[in-house]
C-alpha cells in the first residue's frame, strides 16, 4: 500500500496573534515555544516524517516561499512546494495539491493539514485507522472531542455509526463558529466534535467532488495548474487563472455538499492556537501560571502570559494579563479579550499603518533587514547578508554603506572594492550597487540613505523582494 502524503497549508494571516503574527510573517512561521524551538510550521512537518507518509506537498503563498524553503531546509525535509500568486482560501490549494499527487497515483492518499496547530497523542494511530475508509472513497473528517464550548472554533455533529466502517462515524451537519450559547448546547449534547482542519481521501476523490461541487472553481484550478511554472521541487500557479477560482474552504465547497464525508473521532490533545490565551495554555507556566518569554520579573501576579523580545517587561499586581513587544508595537490585553485582537488588525489596515502587514525586521532570500531609523529625510537599516549571498541595492541620492562585521565585495558596475569593519562606501547615484559575502560567515553592513524613503525603487531592489519575519 502507497504511503500517505501530507498536504501542509501554509496561509492565512493570524490576525488573532497580532503583533508577533502579521500578514507577512503569520504565526505559523513563528517558534511555538520561545527563541530557538521549532516553528509550527516544522512541528507540523517533524510530525508526519514517520514510515506511514511520503514526502510533503506545502501550499504556500509566493510571499513566504524564502521562509518555507528556509524552514524545510533547516529540518533537512525534501518537499514539493506549491507557490500561490494570490490567496484563494483552501479549496483551490487542496484541490492544486490533489492535481500534483493524481499525476503520480490518482488513488494515493493525502492527509489535509493546517500549519499552525499544536497536537499530541498517537496522531499515527488516529490516522491510521480510517484508511481503508479513504480508500474506498470517503471523505474522512477528524474531529476533537470539545472540552468547553468554544465559539471560534467550527463542530460536527455526529450522525450516528457507519456499519461498514467500524469506528467511524456518518456527519449528521456542520456548525460554523456558533455563539456561545450554541456551542455551550452543543458540548453538552455530547455528539459534537470540534472540527480539527484535518482530513484524509484520495486525491481521486476530492478531485471529482470538486468538479461535481464547483466546476468553475475545478476548471480554474486546473488551468492554473496546466500553465503554471514548473521549477525544481516547486510549481507555481498561473496568477490569471487562479484568479478565476472561488475563495472558500474545502468545508464550504465539498465538505457541506458531499455525501462521502465521514467522521472519525480524535482522542488527540489538539489545539489550534487561534489567540494568545491559546498560546498560554499551550506554555509551560511557572507555580504562579504564569507563562513568561524574554526578559520578565513579575511581582503579585498570576496567569499572565508575556513575550519580550528586546527589552525588560516588569509587571506588578496585574494578574491574567497578556503583554506581546516587539520592536515595532506594543499589544497589552486580558485573557478572555485576546478574540479582539483582530479589531485592532483591522483599525491598523484601515489606517494603512505598516505594522498591520509586517515586522521591523524582515526574511529575505539572502538575509536579513532591520529598519533602525525612519523619518522624513532619514533612513537608517542594518543589513545581514548570509554567506555566499549577493544583494542588489538601489541607486538612490545620498546612500552610503558603512561596513560593521566581515567582509564584502562591492561592485557598482564601474569598479570593484572590498569592504571591511569600520569601513564605508558611498553608492553610486545611477545604477545598481551590488554586494556579495565570499566568506563562510554572515557579514553585517549599515545601509544609510539620506532625503530619500529606503523602500522607493525598482521591483528587484532588496526592499521589495517578499518579505517576512520568522
Amino acid at each position: 500500500m502507497s504511503k500517505i502524503v501530507p498536504v501542509i497549508l501554509c496561509g492565512g494571516s493570524g490576525t488573532r496573534l497580532w503583533p508577533m503574527s502579521r500578514s507577512q510573517s503569520p504565526k505559523q512561521f513563528h517558534p511555538v515555544d520561545g527563541p530557538g524551538s521549532l516553528s509550527f510550521f516544522q512541528t507540523t512537518v517533524q510530525r508526519h516524517r514517520s514510515g506511514i507518509y511520503d514526502a510533503p506537498i506545502v501550499v504556500t503563498s509566493v510571499t513566504h516561499l524564502t521562509t518555507v524553503r528556509r524552514q524545510l531546509a533547516e529540518l533537512q525535509c525534501s518537499a514539493t512546494i506549491i507557490a500561490e500568486p494570490v490567496a484563494r482560501n483552501t479549496g483551490p490549494a487542496v484541490l492544486a495539491a490533489a492535481l500534483k499527487i493524481a499525476q503520480t497515483d490518482p488513488k494515493s492518499l493525502m492527509l489535509v493539514l493546517p500549519s499552525d496547530h499544536v497536537i499530541s497523542g498517537d496522531m499515527d494511530g488516529v490516522i491510521s485507522g480510517p484508511v481503508q475508509a479513504a480508500h474506498d472513497g470517503r471523505i474522512v473528517l477528524f474531529g476533537i472531542t470539545p472540552t468547553y464550548p468554544e465559539t471560534g472554533y467550527g463542530y460536527i455533529v455526529d450522525g450516528g455509526a457507519f456499519a461498514t466502517h467500524p469506528g467511524l462515524r456518518r456527519v449528521a451537519h456542520f456548525v460554523e463558529k456558533p455563539p456561545l450559547k450554541q456551542a455551550t448546547a452543543l458540548v453538552a449534547t455530547g455528539d459534537a466534535f470540534w472540527a480539527s482542519g484535518i482530513s484524509l481521501f484520495a486525491a481521486e476523490t476530492i478531485i471529482s467532488e470538486m468538479r461535481r461541487c464547483d466546476r468553475k472553481t475545478y476548471d480554474a484550478v486546473v488551468t492554473s495548474c496546466e500553465k503554471g511554472e514548473k521549477r525544481t521541487g516547486e510549481l507555481h500557479l498561473n496568477t490569471d487563472a487562479l484568479r478565476r477560482a472561488r475563495s472558500e474552504p474545502t468545508e464550504r465547497i465539498v465538505f457541506e455538499n458531499s455525501e462521502r464525508v465521514v467522521l472519525c473521532p480524535a482522542n488527540l490533545v489538539w489545539n489550534d492556537v487561534g489567540s494568545w490565551t491559546s498560546i498560554h495554555g499551550i506554555g509551560r507556566p511557572d507555580a504562579q501560571g504564569n507563562v513568561f518569554h524574554g526578559d520578565v520579573i513579575a511581582t503579585d501576579t498570576e496567569g499572565a502570559l508575556v513575550h519580550s523580545q528586546d527589552r525588560l517587561v516588569a509587571l506588578v499586581g496585574v494578574p491574567g494579563v497578556i503583554v506581546i513587544d516587539t520592536p515595532d508595537a506594543l499589544l497589552v490585553t486580558q485573557r478572555g479579550r485576546c478574540q479582539d485582537v483582530k479589531k485592532i488588525v483591522e483599525t491598523l489596515r484601515k489606517e494603512e499603518r505598516v505594522e498591520a502587514s509586517r515586522h521591523r525586521r524582515r526574511e529575505h532570500a539572502w538575509g536579513q533587514s532591520s529598519n533602525l531609523m525612519r523619518s522624513g529625510a532619514f533612513d537608517m537599516s542594518i543589513l545581514r547578508l548570509y554567506a555566499g549571498n549577493t544583494l542588489e541595492i538601489d541607486p538612490l541620492p545620498g546612500r552610503r554603506l558603512i561596513m560593521v562585521e566581515g567582509n564584502v565585495d562591492m561592485f557598482d558596475g564601474l569598479q570593484r572594492r572590498k569592504l571591511s569593519p569600520g569601513e564605508h562606501a558611498t553608492l553610486d547615484t545611477q545604477v545598481l550597487s551590488r554586494v556579495t559575502n565570499f566568506s563562510d560567515k554572515t557579514a553585517e553592513v549599515l545601509l544609510m540613505t539620506m532625503n530619500s524613503s529606503i523602500m522607493a525603487g525598482p521591483a528587484k531592489s532588496f526592499a521589495q523582494v517578499p518579505t517576512h519575519v520568522s
